[in-house]
């Protein structure tokens, strides 16, 4: 009975040992009527940790089953040995159960002193007897601490999805439509389903901001939406285009906003940890109700009344362009729902945005706005959402107090009445902003876009870079711990978020980012970003990130803000410079030996503007409701129209279908391997791919 070549992740045994990497090897059963040889050949290992002052180990492997071992032979300063071994274990027919383990342990071989553990594998007898066994993956996982027992299982759902994106001169036809004729929109939420609104809806607020044209764009399809309703109780409460286009339009330009108002509160209540809980049903048995409930209404009290103060004082920190789009909004509501009994809906359409769909969520998960690093623990969950339903109130105006089924959220009332006021105050003064949205939109909103722009931090994490100055003993030693920010305009880095001296490196000075090698540093998730100086040197900084997802985010924003530089390099070392040579390709030559990947990149909501690829995105949208624009531009225009070209007087969906067809062919050319149009490829200098990948559990 054979069990294919498989990778084992390495698990700790220790909790406080430093234990990484995955060994990659093969199981076979061999039976015959007097003895059994269990058969386990280890093929090789990979990113093991250190345990050498060198940075490597001295890596051996050993297979256990009961009382049996065997060991391999030892591959010298390494991290990534090869051993190509078979080790074979005899046993006795009574010996094999169905509980049976076998482990594969690797350990750091030192001359002095006891030898050091790298981790351990775990692999049970069962499978063995799995006929079906050669129909699993050759990536087979562990968990990350195995005690006894089976383990469970993780079924994941992954979808890769290819993109051709076109040069810029495609593309122009459809933003121009969009951007002409409001009624394009319109069409676009017709053949949109519900699913793919929030995606749209994002793409779209992109696309305007790229346009300088996101608070005409947001006010039409408000101005829709509330000329729509009748009553004001439903008011934004699907998820339309326009209450999904708003919530995505604050995520994009009110983060570093939120982050003000939010983050001191968010840390302190995950510093403090502090056992809250309000619902009798759920407080511990063993302590005592009372007790618990006045603790932690103190506590509650005192976060919320820290929130709603941080909110309310913040009307200078909002950004202009959010307290521009919420004043179209508010004038919209107050005309077409201007009776005295509705005289608290204008402001109910702006909180309801404001606080129930995005400061009320990031206190809820404060790790999806990057408030945090990590999710909360259970204890620190349950204090936030109590916090987020409380606020969430405080964004109704108190109107639902009394009416719910919980209860005991009663000892709050009083402070979410009494901030009433204030709310409203605050909401007044957050549209007192100087703007005709009538007069000079498209340089009006640039200018706020600039603005924007200029302070937009795209990514901000502690990462290690590389030390350059001064002796370099250990490769591995001389990555040192740095707080790194990322805005559209420089990349920068310091001890600390808060350290007074950094040093920064100009986004429009950067060639390349690019992976490098793991045995360059005999690191994993390393990457390279290269600069040229004024005086045309190159240089290079090295900056390991925490896994390859974190690796993957950061290739992609400084991807994205550097992507029209005009040096961009064509070719690069994945490897370092070491002895006068590189190890990637082992010769002394500057000029890079792999291509350049500056223009892949990742799609993320928080990375800088892309027109191409947001309308490329619109763009297929239209094209899976083609047939029914097809049908609604006959019934504009006749049966006997022509909807291939676009003509003076045609209907919107009649140009809308030949715009989509015109970008089919295009597509369809370029696949082909067509030759380059009339006005060359516009800003991409060539049909590129982009590649978007999903993980569903």
């Amino acid at each position: 009975i054979n069990h294919p070549f498989i990778w084992l992740n390495l698990t700790r045994v220790d909790p406080d040992e430093e234990v990484q990497g995955e060994i990659h090897l093969s199981l076979e059963l061999l039976k015959d009527t007097e003895k059994i040889i269990l058969r386990c050949e280890v093929i090789e290992a990979r990113d093991l940790a250190p345990r050498d002052i060198s940075g490597t180990s001295d890596p051996f492997a050993r297979v256990i089953f009961n009382n049996h071992s065997a060991e391999s032979s030892i591959i010298k300063k390494t991290r990534f040995p090869h051993w190509g071994e078979t080790l074979e274990l005899e046993l006795d027919p009574e010996e094999l159960s169905e509980e049976g383990t076998v482990s594969v342990e690797v350990w750091d071989w030192d001359m002095v002193g006891k030898n050091d553990f790298l981790g351990k594998a775990y692999l049970y007898i069962p499978i063995l007897y799995d006929q079906d066994v050669q129909k699993l993956s050759s990536d087979y996982l562990v968990s990350s601490f195995v005690s006894s027992g089976k383990l469970g299982a993780l079924r994941l759902k992954v979808r890769l999805v290819e993109d051709q994106i076109l040069p810029s001169l495609y593309y122009q036809p459809l933003i121009d439509l969009l951007v002409e004729d409001s009624t394009a929109l319109t069409m676009l939420e017709e053949v949109t389903t519900v699913e793919s609104r929030q995606d749209v809806a994002m793409t779209l607020v992109k696309i305007y901001l790229g346009q300088g044209l996101v608070v005409p764009f947001l006010d039409y399809l408000n101005t829709r939406e509330v000329n729509h309703t009748t009553d004001p109780n439903t008011l934004f409460r699907s998820n339309s285009l326009a209450s999904k286009a708003m919530e995505q339009f604050m995520k994009a330009v009110g983060m570093l906003y939120l982050h003000e108002v939010l983050k001191p509160i968010i840390n302190r209540i995950f510093d403090e940890k502090k056992y809250i809980e309000l619902d009798p049903c759920k407080i511990d048995l063993n302590l005592s109700e009372a007790e618990v409930r006045d603790s932690s209404v103190e506590m509650l009290q005192s976060y919320l009344t820290s929130i709603i103060e941080s909110i309310v004082g913040s009307v200078d920190q909002c950004p202009p362009v959010m307290r521009v789009a919420f004043k179209q909004l508010h004038k919209r509501v107050e005309e077409q729902f201007a009776e005295p009994e509705n005289e608290d809906v204008k402001y109910l359409a702006i909180s309801g945005f404001f606080f129930l769909r995005f400061f009320a969520p990031a206190i809820l998960t404060p790790k999806l706005f990057q408030l945090r690093d990590q999710h909360a623990d259970t204890r620190t969950s349950r204090t936030l959402l109590l916090l987020a339903k409380a606020l969430q109130s405080v964004g109704n105006l108190g109107l639902q107090l009394g009416h719910g089924k919980e209860q005991w959220m009663a000892p709050l009332h009083p402070i979410i009445l009494r901030s009433v006021a204030s709310v409203k105050d605050f909401l007044d003064k957050l549209i007192d902003i100087d703007h005709d949205i009538g007069k000079a939109d498209n340089t009006t909103e640039l200018v706020i876009k600039r603005k924007f722009q200029r302070s937009l931090t795209v990514k901000e994490a502690y990462l290690h870079k590389y030390k350059t100055e001064g002796p370099q003993l250990l490769s591995r030693f001389a990555f040192k711990k740095r707080y790194f920010r990322l805005t559209s305009e420089t990349l920068s880095y310091a001890k600390t978020p808060d350290w007074q001296v950094h040093s920064s490196v100009p986004v429009q000075c950067v060639c390349a980012v690019e992976r490098v090698d793991e045995n360059a540093f005999q690191l994993q998730n390393v990457m390279q970003v290269i600069t040229q100086d004024n005086d045309g040197q190159l240089h290079t900084m090295y900056i390991q990130c925490k896994n390859v997802n974190e690796l993957n985010q950061w290739l992609s924003a400084i991807r994205k803000v550097s992507i029209y530089n005009e040096r961009m390099l064509p070719s690069f070392h994945p490897g370092a410079y070491r002895s006068g040579k590189w190890t990637c390709c082992l010769q002394a030559d500057l000029t890079g030996c792999s291509r350049t990947h500056s223009a892949v990149t990742l799609g993320d909501w928080s990375d800088p503007l892309d027109p191409d690829v947001e309308t490329q995105t619109i763009y297929k949208q239209l094209l899976q409701g083609r047939e029914k624009l097809r049908s609604v531009a006959k019934q504009s225009c006749g049966a006997e129209c022509n909807v291939q070209l676009t003509k003076p007087g045609q209907s919107v969906a009649a140009r809308l279908l030949a715009v989509i067809l015109d970008l089919e062919q295009a597509h369809t050319q370029h696949r082909l391997g067509s030759t380059q149009p009339e006005g060359g490829w516009g800003q991409h200098p060539a049909p590129m791919q982009l590649s978007f990948r999903y993980s569903l559990s």
